[in-house]
C-alpha cells in the first residue's frame, strides 16, 4: 500500500518528512511479529498507527481472539492491573465469583496495543517481561501457565531511558518491547502541516452543523503554525471546533484564536512548576512528588512574607538615618505598617563616592497587605495525609481554572489521562 492511499484510508493529514517516515516504517514491519514501541506525545496519534501495523498485519483475521485490544496502562488502577491484563481465576480473591478472561487472552492470535506503557507497575513489568519472553500467562489465582500468541505494540509519552535511568522503568523490559521503534514528531514540527489541519477540521464542523467553513486569515495562520500545540492534534480539533461553532465571523484572525488558547509560557509560571515535562530528566519524578510540590507554595508565600518585613525594617531604619548595622537585618517584633511590594532605589543626594549604599525609599501604594496576597493560596501547617494532599492540590488547580482539565493537568505536570484517574478515584466534584 502506497503512502498516499494510507493516509486516505486512515484520515491522516500531512507531508512532513517526519511523518511520512514514521508511516512507511509502521508499513514496513506491520507484517512481522516483531514487538514495536511508538514513541510520542499526547495527542500525536499513537492509536492510529496501532491500528495501521494490526490491520496490515498477518493478524487481522485472527479467528480465536478480537483482533486488535486496546489497553491504556495508565486507567487501570494497580490493585487490579494484573486481573484485568492476564484474567483470574473463581476464587482468586473476593468478588470473584468465575472465571474471567484477560485481554491479553481476548487478543489471543491478534495484536494487544499497551497504551502509555510507562505506568506499568514494576510489578507489572516482571510479568509481562515474561509474556514477551515465553508467550505465557499465569491468571490470577492459578499455579498454571497459559500459552497466548499475542503480537504486542506498545505506546509512551514520557522518556523511557530516563525512567530507566531512574529505576522507574525495566531495562530488559525496554529493549524486548522496543525491537522496532516509530516515533511520531509532535506537531509543533510540521508547521506546514497544521493549516491542512485547521482546513480538514473546519470542514468536518461545517459540514455536520450544516453552517459555513471558516477560513485563517494570514495572521491567523501565522499563529497557528508558531503555536506550541503541547496537545497536539486533539488540541488543534479542539480548538478548530469551538471556533467553527461559537464565532459568527467567518474569517478567523489572531486575535480571535487568542481567545481560545489555553497555553501559558514557561516564564509565567509559578517557579515550583518549572523543570518539570516529559522528555527530560524531570518526567522521572513522579505525579505524587509534583502535587506535593505543589502544595509548598503556601510555605513559600509566608517566607515572603517575613522578608518583607526584613525589608521594611531596614528601610525603617535608612529613612530615620540609623546606618546599618550587623543586625539592621533583624525582623523588627511589632510592625503594624501596610506591606508596600513596590520600592524604588534613589540614590542618595549626600552620597558622593561610588561605594555609598543608596537610601531605598518605599513608593507610595494604597494597597494593604491583605489586597496584596489576596490571590495567594496560604497552606495551613497542620499535617494531611499524602492521600489529602493530593485531593487538595487537584482540587486547587480545578479552581484556579475554572474546571478546565487541560489546563489543571498542564499546572500540576501530570497528563489528563492521570488527571481524569485521580478525579474518578478521589471523587472530586468538577
Amino acid at each position: 500500500m502506497d503512502l498516499n492511499t494510507l493516509k486516505l484510508r486512515y484520515g491522516i493529514i500531512g507531508n512532513d518528512p517526519k511523518l511520512l517516515m514514521a508511516l512507511h516504517k509502521a508499513i514496513q514491519v506491520a507484517p512481522t511479529d516483531l514487538s514495536i514501541l511508538i514513541n510520542g506525545e499526547s495527542g500525536v496519534g499513537k492509536d492510529v498507527f496501532s491500528r495501521i501495523i494490526h490491520e496490515n498485519s498477518l493478524r487481522k483475521h485472527a479467528k480465536q481472539g478480537k483482533g486488535l485490544v486496546s489497553v491504556n496502562c495508565g486507567a487501570i488502577p494497580e490493585g487490579t492491573i494484573e486481573s484485568e491484563l492476564f484474567g483470574h481465576v473463581k476464587g482468586a480473591f473476593t468478588g470473584a465469583d468465575r472465571n474471567r478472561k484477560g485481554y491479553f487472552e481476548e487478543a489471543d492470535g491478534g495484536t494487544i496495543f499497551l497504551d502509555e506503557i510507562g505506568e506499568l507497575p514494576l510489578s507489572m513489568q516482571v510479568k509481562l517481561l515474561r509474556v514477551l519472553e515465553n508467550g505465557e500467562i499465569i491468571p490470577v489465582g492459578s499455579s498454571t501457565a497459559q500459552k497466548v500468541n499475542v503480537r504486542v505494540v506498545a505506546a509512551t509519552n514520557v522518556d523511557l531511558v530516563a525512567a530507566v535511568r531512574n529505576g522507574r522503568f525495566r531495562e530488559d523490559l525496554y529493549y524486548r518491547l522496543q525491537q522496532i521503534s516509530i516515533v511520531i514528531p509532535p506537531l509543533r514540527e510540521r508547521k506546514d502541516d497544521i493549516p491542512l489541519l485547521f482546513r480538514k477540521f473546519s470542514s468536518d464542523v461545517a459540514e455536520k452543523y450544516h453552517m459555513p467553513p471558516i477560513f485563517l486569515t494570514e495572521d491567523g495562520r501565522e499563529y497557528l503554525m508558531n503555536y506550541p500545540w503541547y496537545g497536539n492534534i486533539r488540541e488543534l480539533k479542539n480548538v478548530t471546533e469551538q471556533v467553527a461553532v461559537v464565532e459568527t465571523e467567518r474569517n478567523i484572525s489572531r486575535a480571535i484564536l487568542e481567545n481560545y488558547m489555553s497555553y501559558v509560557p514557561e516564564e509565567k509560571m509559578p517557579t515550583i512548576y518549572s523543570g518539570g515535562g516529559g522528555g527530560n530528566e524531570g518526567s522521572s519524578i513522579t505525579d505524587r512528588e509534583l502535587l506535593l510540590k505543589a502544595l509548598s507554595m503556601g510555605q513559600m508565600i509566608n517566607e515572603l512574607r517575613s522578608e518583607i518585613n526584613e525589608l521594611r525594617h531596614v528601610v525603617t531604619q535608612l529613612a530615620q538615618g540609623i546606618p546599618l548595622g550587623e543586625n539592621a537585618t533583624a525582623v523588627a517584633p511589632n510592625i503594624s505598617t501596610p506591606v508596600h511590594p513596590d520600592y524604588s532605589l534613589i540614590e542618595s543626594p549626600h552620597t558622593t563616592n561610588d561605594n555609598a549604599f543608596h537610601v531605598i525609599h518605599p513608593t507610595h501604594s494604597e494597597k494593604p497587605e491583605e489586597e496584596f496576597f489576596q490571590d495567594s493560596e496560604v497552606v495551613e501547617d497542620e499535617p494531611l495525609a499524602l492521600e489529602e494532599r493530593e485531593k487538595r492540590a487537584i482540587r486547587l488547580a480545578l479552581e484556579r481554572h475554572g474546571g478546565k482539565r487541560t489546563a489543571a493537568a498542564k499546572e500540576l505536570h501530570i497528563s489528563e489521562r492521570t488527571l481524569y484517574r485521580k478525579i474518578k478515584e478521589y471523587d472530586i466534584d468538577v
